[in-house]
């Protein structure tokens, strides 16, 4: 089975479910996703998001691909790009941290550690980009699929609650304290992504 993780960009985005494409629950404010909603713009204002987060910051996302076909994607910016963020009770994120907004596995292709390599994969990046943490709130009440993740997955994948709330806790996965993780994130990429390649041996000539 053939697995890779591709950085997000506008040219694979109508790779992703298309209520996903549509939607703007993290990338604008309660009162402009709304309006977006209504007016019929919310795939425009979710290329738009992308484009600027790829313009000024960078890669701001992965899609999963199994054998060709997309299955999975991950969502991720630091905090000042993401204005729904400060809508939840346990705001604001650390200003060390990137977060996580959201993610999604398509079914049949859950439970196979598909989420825990996506949090290992923005975790490298993460960390190659400086940041010491990465930081998601948390859905305690989850159900369903929805655009927060739920927080038994948070717990799942190494996060821990640094502010605790009914509904949506905030959680952290702090990389910097972590190195034998880190260790681990670089061995499990590693051998997922086939990224030890050995040096090509110099033939005489």
């Amino acid at each position: 089975m053939g697995r890779r993780l591709v950085p997000l960009t506008l040219d694979n985005l109508p790779d992703l479910p298309k209520r996903c494409r549509s939607c703007v629950f993290w990338e604008l404010d309660p009162v402009s996703g709304e309006a977006a909603v209504k007016a019929g713009r919310s795939e425009l204002e979710k290329e738009s998001w992308i484009s600027a987060v790829l313009l000024e910051w960078g890669s701001c996302g992965r899609v999963v691909y199994v054998d060709e076909v997309p299955v999975g994607y991950v969502l991720y910016a630091p905090p000042a790009y993401v204005p729904r963020s400060t809508a939840f009770p346990t705001s604001p994120v650390a200003a060390d941290a990137v977060q996580l907004m959201t993610a999604w596995i398509m079914p049949g292709y859950q439970g196979q550690g598909l989420g825990r390599v996506m949090v290992q994969t923005v975790a490298k990046d993460v960390l190659r980009r400086g940041f010491k943490a990465i930081e998601a709130f948390g859905d305690a009440r989850w159900k369903e699929p929805a655009c927060v993740l739920p927080a038994d997955h948070l717990l799942a994948v190494g996060f821990k609650t640094v502010r605790p709330h009914h509904a949506f806790p905030r959680m952290r996965l702090d990389l910097r304290t972590t190195l034998s993780w880190k260790e681990d994130v670089e061995m499990a990429l590693d051998r997922l992504l086939g990224a030890v390649q050995k040096e090509p041996a110099l033939r005489p000539l």
